[in-house]
């Protein structure tokens, strides 16, 4: 055995050494027979580093293309498969969305002179480049910043397609990374008149329409194959901006339009400047469309998302009947442009979104944006954003839930996470402080010590219990509002104070009935009784610390004339976002106001446009109606709102002795809040101790309000 042992190494090591010589030589051979010289290892280098970097690029491509890829699984081309109208509060039609029985045009059955003007005006390589076309974006680039400011689109038409179907109009790397490799995706998947039919049935066309049939109907009352040249143009001038060009709003900014398009058939060589100047002296008219501006995007891209959610519809032709009150829907819209209007450069803010619902869910305005024809991006149900100090409410319920009463009494002061060290926006401390005036005042500390003691997975438990559905990310920095919700999200919560505990999942609409008029969904039969999120005990709390933030806190400028007005305000680092969520005992409402790229606003808080605007929005929502108090707590009185059509007299005199009465009762509760503030620490609060100060790190600043 020994033998054969050490045959079997003697083997091995042979076998061995005859392999490793015959691979040197083998390298010998080759090195000497490959090695470049000269010239020729300058060029190998050179392609070996770029093949390397070619691998690299197809993986980074690779990398970026996939969550592009990921949005084309959806059914796009049934996206539309709805036909469903939609009816306001009161049945009164105010909108359609989805596929219209009328507006299925062919390509070729479309005028010659509709198509070269969209292509003249759009993409006049359309029909030579392979989805993006790089010429023409170079060509923008270069006029762009001639001009210092962007005069020239460099997106083509497959370009455009691929953002309307799959995409938002944020402006981000992102989505234009996405939609450079959909629009590749298109061209590989679809011929380019199926893609130039898609273009011009999904395009949104300006008075809540999507597509050229539509458009046509809506602005010519005639079908798009019967339009003629000065209408074509002026169709085609509408891709750009649909709102600012909308013939029913602004006519002469339409046809002013309309005169470029021509231009630029002129220009592209599809018409001489004879054929074209018939069109000039005669520009298309418009029918009367009165209502057609107040139609409500915003809500009517996310009601019909939820007819669309709905399970169990077979029906695909169908009437909604919807919650939005339009009184309510316009004073939204006004509240938010007046206020952009008039003070949005100065706060260099340029978006807003609001929320308004009942406190059953119910909502009854929605305003996603400040121009739907610009962006039709819903900036209320799509845009997670910082909620800052209105988050707070969320952690004091916890607390509520857990031992705390709003008489407890916890120290404000110096506090370090790790190298994390909140401070407030006055940068000051106020030693011991009652729950209460830590809320109305929004001092940061507090909501940070009660997070420690409570444990930040039960504040995201109740958070999203009271309807908050947006994804909470639990850092440290959760109590002051650091993780991103949406406006809906603040609205719905926070009714759940309005409601007095129960939830209140927002809803659009009350009933669906088919094509043949049966009615298939009734929310009053077909939807159980909402949950309680919160007991009575803890509602109540927290009603009575809300209902002091507009009387002598950071909300002051949203507190209602004679209605009991509860809220909270935000406002982030570096002050990108602002807000105010607040209710009464009839309607919950938020309002946000930022910008779209998270750019930082000048110095904007949430006490100031937001609780302006929310004030302004909800004086009006409470004229001749049934005023109702606000759940579990004492209110002094409720009184209705002022009327134009009150002069003075015996009741003018009983509104002010209410008045004196109501300020009376809140000077002796803000007393009693001042006083209870200096009470000593009590165990459990002082063993809430601060840590070692390391450094400060600006958080959410609100307001600084002094009683």
């Amino acid at each position: 055995m020994i033998e054969v042992d050490a045959w079997i190494d003697s083997s091995l090591f042979h076998i061995g050494r005859f392999v490793a010589a015959r691979a040197e030589a083998i390298s010998i051979f080759m090195r000497r027979r490959l090695t470049a010289k000269g010239a020729w290892r300058w060029l190998t280098e050179i392609l070996g580093d770029g093949m390397t970097l070619a691998s690299l690029g197809a993986v980074l491509i690779l990398a970026l293309a996939l969550p592009a890829f990921d949005a084309t699984r959806v059914d796009w081309r049934s996206q539309g498969d709805f036909a469903v109208t939609f009816l306001d509060r009161y049945g009164n039609e105010i909108g359609k969305r989805g596929i219209r029985l009328d507006n299925s045009v062919e390509l070729e059955e479309m005028p010659d002179h509709l198509l070269k003007a969209v292509l003249a005006t759009e993409d006049r390589r359309f029909f030579v480049h392979f989805g993006i076309d790089l010429w023409g974006t170079a060509r923008a680039l270069i006029e762009n910043l001639r001009a210092n400011a962007v005069v020239q689109g460099g997106s083509s038409i497959t370009q455009q397609l691929a953002k309307n179907i799959f995409l938002t109009n944020e402006r981000t790397i992102e989505r234009k990374i996405k939609e450079a490799f959909i629009a590749l995706w298109l061209e590989a998947n679809l011929s380019k008149n199926e893609i130039l039919k898609l273009y011009l049935d999904r395009a949104y066309m300006g008075g809540g329409n999507f597509g050229v049939e539509a458009a046509s109907a809506f602005y010519f009352d005639k079908s798009v194959k019967d339009v003629g040249l000065a209408e074509s143009a002026l169709l085609a001038g509408l891709f750009k901006a649909p709102t600012r060009f909308a013939p029913h709003i602004n006519l002469p900014a339409a046809r002013a339009r309309a005169n470029e398009v021509l231009t630029n058939m002129v220009q592209a060589g599809f018409l001489t400047e004879g054929q074209v100047i018939g069109a000039r002296r005669r520009p298309a008219d418009v029918v009367e469309q009165a209502d057609a501006a107040a139609s409500p995007n915003y809500f009517l891209d996310w009601a019909f998302q939820q007819v669309k959610a709905q399970e169990g519809l077979f029906d695909r032709v169908l009437t909604v009947r919807t919650t939005i009150d339009m009184n309510l829907q316009a004073a939204a819209e006004e509240a938010v442009e007046s206020s952009l209007r008039q003070f949005g450069d100065t706060f260099r803010v340029r978006q807003a979104a609001l929320v308004a619902m009942e406190p059953d869910g119910a909502v009854r305005a929605m305003v996603g944006g400040r121009d739907y024809g610009e962006s039709q991006f819903n900036r209320a149900t799509g845009a997670l954003r910082q909620p800052g100090s209105s988050f707070k409410p969320y952690v004091y319920a916890t607390a509520m839930l857990n031992g705390f009463t709003p008489e407890s009494v916890i120290r404000d002061a110096p506090i370090c996470i790790g190298n994390w060290c909140p401070r407030n926006y006055s940068g000051g401390y106020s030693g011991s402080v009652n729950l209460t005036r830590a809320l109305v005042k929004s001092i940061n500390t507090v909501p940070v010590r009660l997070a420690e003691a409570i444990g930040r997975d039960k504040i995201v438990d109740v958070t999203r219990n009271m309807g908050v559905t947006s994804d909470l990310r639990i850092t440290r920095s959760l109590p002051l509002g650091a993780s991103e919700v949406t406006v809906l999200d603040m609205a719905a919560g926070y009714s759940v104070f309005a409601s007095g505990g129960l939830k209140a999942p927002p809803h659009a609409f009350t009933q669906m009935l088919n094509g043949r008029g049966d009615v298939i969904f009734d929310r009053r039969s077909d939807v159980p009784q909402p949950d309680r999120a919160l007991p009575e005990p803890a509602v109540a709390a927290m009603n009575e610390i809300l209902a002091q933030i507009p009387e002598w806190g950071t909300g002051r400028r949203a507190k209602l004339d004679g209605i009991r007005t509860a809220g909270k305000t935000g406002t982030t680092s570096a002050y990108r976002d602002a807000w105010f969520v607040g209710f009464t005992g009839n309607y919950t409402a938020a309002v946000w106001f930022g910008n779209d790229d998270y750019a930082p606003t000048r110095r904007l808080t949430g006490g100031r446009l937001p609780a302006q605007t929310w004030k302004q929005f909800m004086s009006f929502a409470h004229q001749g109606i049934e005023l109702k108090a606000i759940p579990l707590i004492e209110d002094p009185g409720i009184e209705a709102a002022p009327s134009p059509a009150l002069a003075a007299g015996p009741e003018a005199g009983a509104a002010r002795q209410i008045n004196l009465s109501t300020a009376t009762t809140q000077r002796l509760r803000r007393l009693k809040v001042l006083l209870e503030s200096r009470r000593p620490v009590p165990p459990a609060a002082a063993s809430l101790e601060p840590n070692t100060v390391t450094g400060f790190l600006q958080s959410t600043p609100d307001d600084v309000a002094t009683p």
